[in-house]
């Protein structure tokens, strides 16, 4: 298993998509929360440890990432009866999307997709206008946790004031 070469960097504009996600399997894209800042939580596989608590992790925060207007997206290239299933099991309330066909297809456009076919432990953070402000590739085995998001939503809000002042 190798890592992905090249996770999107900040400053690039981010890949626009669409991919069916949970609750009903519509499709859901960052597109849809233009004017709000979107973190992408790309990670291997739903029924994973590490995965359930990361994921698990990002549903307690959501208290958080409302005061910063953000929406959160897991993605990873497990099906969306896969995600339902896990999202009921796990009380996961955000979309999680299925990257599953063709797979993986999201998670190359970005540079988190591994060589074993799973998504890589990759987060991503977008300001409003779609653009990529902060990402951050964790080793597989490692929950990123969510500091490192905060800490890019704090960035993204400390400029906003700067540039409306």
């Amino acid at each position: 298993m190798s890592d992905p070469n090249g996770l999107i960097q900040p400053g690039r504009p981010a890949p626009g998509f669409t991919l069916p996600a949970t609750p009903d399997g519509g499709l859901v894209g960052p597109e849809q929360f233009r004017g709000r800042p979107v973190v992408l939580a790309f990670y291997p596989a739903d029924w994973s440890p590490v995965c359930g608590d990361q994921m698990s992790l990002y549903q307690s925060a959501a208290p958080v990432f409302a005061q910063y207007r953000a929406a959160v997206l897991g993605i990873s290239v497990d099906s969306i009866w896969s995600h339902r299933a896990f999202a009921e099991s796990r009380g996961i309330e955000f979309p999680l999307l299925a990257d599953f066909e063709p797979k993986g297809e999201v998670a190359r456009r970005y540079g988190a997709y591994m060589s074993n076919g799973e998504a890589a432990r990759a987060l991503v953070v977008l300001d409003p206008a779609g653009k990529v402000t902060w990402s951050y590739l964790s080793p597989p085995d490692v929950n990123p946790g969510a500091d490192g998001i905060f800490d890019a939503l704090d960035q993204l809000a400390a400029d906003r004031k700067v540039m409306a002042g």
